[in-house]
């Protein structure tokens, strides 16, 4: 009687007998409370959904998987617009439909263009995670990230994931393992990378390398970055669609890491990047006044300083930036 009413909804399958069922039908007590008790019905209700699940991912095409892309990159410029807050429902049905759709596609033909996308889009959702102050969100999203680039036999998505991916450690206050794990990065990519992704790898490293005070180290990462980027004024990489860098960007990334190191140089580089900053970039111009105002500072020139933290704090609230926020508040602590 209890078995028919469980598989009519009628009753409830209490702690008791689930323990005992659990161990009898050899389901997990998600699966026992989210399909029907009988054996048989379970045997067949699931093979059934599985076939269905690899039929729909069998039937995804480029086309759908340019959908998916094109979704990212809506994403992507609205993220960079508006910030990532109030997109986190829409990040998250995305990256689940993406997963679905590689858990269940069977042939390596099929998997690499959805594991492809996967990774794009999720080191996009863990750089705004991060923003976000979701830090371990953030790290869960890498670790995905790297498994699809993995699956999609792409060096350089996982080698922009690793990389990425030391951002959060060194946001935990962990930089020195986080230089090792840039490294790592292109250890694995090795000559394999375009010019601009090695330009953006060896940029990374020499900030970590300064928040982990390494100047030395940090300069000659910097000098790299510059050998390596690609002259013109074309920012983004066609093999690598998340990386935007070109020698404006870079200007504005050194004037960065010399600002964090305290040369008073930093100033002359990060003007030369506001007067050509896309303005589109809200966020990162909020990080951009944020780091003349630090530049700023180390010249203890405090006018100047207060008048882009005032900028910085207007554009990271625009944004919902939590680690620019967070970032402005700890310099104007110095004031």
């Amino acid at each position: 009687m209890y078995v028919s009413e469980w598989e009519n909804g009628k009753r409830a399958v209490s702690d008791r007998y689930a323990g005992i069922l659990r161990k009898v039908l050899g389901v997990t007590d998600a699966e026992l409370r989210g399909v029907a008790v009988a054996p048989a019905v379970l045997m067949a209700d699931g093979y059934d959904d599985l076939l269905s699940r690899i039929d729909s991912a069998s039937s995804v095409s480029g086309s759908m998987v340019e959908a998916f892309n094109a979704q990212t990159e809506l994403i992507r410029t609205m993220d960079r617009q508006m910030g990532a807050a109030r997109l986190v429902d829409q990040v998250t049905g995305h990256l689940t439909a993406l997963e679905d759709a590689l858990n269940f596609a069977v042939l390596p033909s099929t998997r690499r263009p959805v594991a492809l996308a996967l990774a794009g889009a999720s080191t996009m959702a863990a750089w705004q995670a991060i923003d976000s102050g979701a830090v371990e969100r953030a790290w869960r999203h890498y670790e995905l990230a790297k498994r699809a680039a993995r699956d999609a036999e792409a060096p350089m998505y996982l080698a922009h994931a690793m990389a990425e991916q030391a951002y959060v450690l060194c946001e935990a206050g962990r930089p020195v393992l986080g230089v090792e794990l840039i490294r790592d990065a292109q250890r694995t990519l090795g000559q394999n990378g375009s010019p601009r992704l090695q330009a953006w790898l060896f940029a990374a490293e020499a900030e970590l390398c300064a928040h982990a005070g390494m100047p030395n180290e940090c300069r000659r990462a910097l000098d790299a970055a510059m050998a390596s980027i690609p002259p013109g004024a074309e920012d983004r990489d066609p093999d690598m669609l998340s990386i935007f860098l070109n020698g404006a960007h870079l200007a504005r990334w050194q004037g960065n890491v010399l600002a964090l190191l305290g040369d008073g140089e930093a100033v002359t580089s990060l003007y030369s990047a506001l007067e050509v900053a896309d303005p589109s970039f809200v966020r990162a111009l909020a990080g951009l006044h944020a780091d003349l105002a630090q530049a700023h500072l180390a010249r203890a020139e405090y006018d100047d300083a207060h008048t882009h933290l005032r900028e910085a704090r207007l554009l990271a609230s625009r944004t919902g930036s939590v680690r620019q926020r967070r970032r402005v508040d700890m310099l104007s602590s110095r004031l």
